[in-house]
């Protein structure tokens, strides 16, 4: 029979801790605070091992005896510290620790370190699920909560990643919405200025991608009335002239004008999907043949 590893009788004394019954000298909490420090150096011995899963689940003992004494903040940290072994191949796991210390942090007003944990949250749904919708959801979510804690630049970030999100997801007018809120707090700061006219841009071709090309020119007359320097950029130009193609119906045009800004500015993966979607917008408009 193979001998038993340092971990797994660390956890065996941590489970018999958190089962036994307690006496009359001791209190049901002692119990839980020891069986918890036990669980915490058996999940870090599963570390050691690399067994993530094993190390996952001991921190979320662990959380859950730091909640049966009551120790708030303590029980955030393991959840996440679980979080964290688990995000080594269990994203479900993961998103379902972090929920976790989402809860405990908020209930405790930190809602900073809420935010930075949402957006965790958002990053696994996006990078290992591939779900758009919640990832969407989250980055909001970690966006209004920085938004309260005065993080405006963090918050700003969530938010320009939940536009592109929406955008992807073909919600094009909440996509232009916030890319405006985001574009509006940067035009503020000289740090952030230079920023402004990716998001107006990516705004505007959500208003081409929904076909809607009179909003895309009263858009781009009004950005160029907040910031007089917009009109001759190349962004603003690039608009301008698929703006004339679509109008047109001129899908020759159209393809010229995206090489031609392309030889230049290399347009990125989101840009590029988002400009095949009006260019398919413009192979099925009636009328051309």
């Amino acid at each position: 029979m193979p001998s038993k590893s340092p971990a797994q009788i660390l956890l065996e004394k941590a489970d018999k801790r958190a089962n036994a019954s307690t006496g009359w000298l001791s209190s049901s909490s002692t119990k839980f605070e020891e069986a918890g420090d036990l669980y915490q150096q058996a999940a870090n011995a599963f570390k050691l091992e690399k067994l993530f899963r094993e190390a996952g689940d001991a921190f979320s003992k662990e959380a859950e005896c730091r909640e049966k004494c009551k120790e708030t903040n303590d029980a955030a940290n393991a959840w996440w510290n679980a979080a964290k072994a688990y995000k080594r191949g269990f994203p479900d796991l993961a998103i379902q620790a972090l929920s976790q210390t989402v809860i405990h942090l908020t209930q405790a007003g930190r809602f900073r370190q809420a935010a930075d944990r949402e957006k965790e949250i958002a990053q696994i749904y996006l990078q290992d699920q591939n779900d758009l919708r919640r990832a969407c959801e989250s980055f909001e979510r970690a966006g209004e909560w920085y938004a309260q804690e005065d993080a405006t630049a963090t918050a700003n970030a969530c938010f320009k990643d939940a536009a592109d999100l929406h955008a992807e997801l073909e919600e094009y007018q909440i996509a232009i919405s916030r890319y405006d809120q985001v574009a509006d707090h940067s035009l503020g700061s000289a740090l952030t200025k230079y920023s402004v006219k990716d998001y107006w841009l990516k705004a505007l071709l959500c208003a081409l991608a929904s076909q809607d090309y009179v909003s895309a020119r009263r858009n781009l007359s009004r950005y160029g009335q907040l910031d007089v320097s917009f009109t001759s950029t190349r962004e603003a130009k690039f608009i301008t002239a698929l703006t004339e193609a679509l109008e047109q119906g001129d899908e020759e045009a159209f393809t010229a004008v995206v090489y031609e800004y392309d030889q230049v500015t290399k347009l990125d993966n989101w840009k590029t999907a988002i400009l095949l979607k009006v260019k398919r917008g413009l192979q099925q408009a009636p009328g051309l043949t």
